[in-house]
């Protein structure tokens, strides 16, 4: 089985390894985009949840302190899926209708980052250090 979770870890962060890479690397159009959808210092903020996904993504992967790298995708997506995804504000139909898919799929993501960070708390196999944090 531990060889199945990690599948389910390279899986599940590749989306974030991969967003992460185009918010460091294409600062200025990810925040020219964040700005028009209303995020306050969208390049700064463009940075951080850069970071925020980098750090996480690699903390899932590699199985280091990976209950912190969960938390810290939920800190990227929640606060991601209503600036960024407010599908209750459009007016255009096909625009509601994408931006409700990716405000789902942002609150998907997050509960699926809060069953890794139970399944970490637990401290499953192939990782390189335990839980930072104890549930019980």
């Amino acid at each position: 089985m531990d060889v199945v979770l990690l599948i389910a870890r390279v899986l599940f962060v590749a989306l974030f390894l991969g967003s992460a890479l185009g918010h460091l690397t294409q600062t200025d159009s990810m925040a020219g985009y964040a700005a028009s959808r209303g995020v306050p210092m969208a390049k700064p903020a463009t940075l951080v949840t850069g970071v925020l996904m980098l750090l996480g993504g690699l903390s899932v992967l590699l199985g280091v302190w990976g209950d912190l790298g969960a938390l810290l995708l939920v800190v990227f997506l929640l606060p991601t899926a209503f600036m960024m995804h407010g599908f209750w504000r459009e007016t255009d139909p096909t625009a509601k209708q994408m931006e409700m898919i990716q405000f789902n799929k942002d609150m998907a993501l997050a509960g699926a980052a809060l069953a890794f960070f139970w399944v970490f708390s637990q401290e499953p196999g192939l990782t390189i250090t335990g839980p930072l944090f104890s549930i019980g």
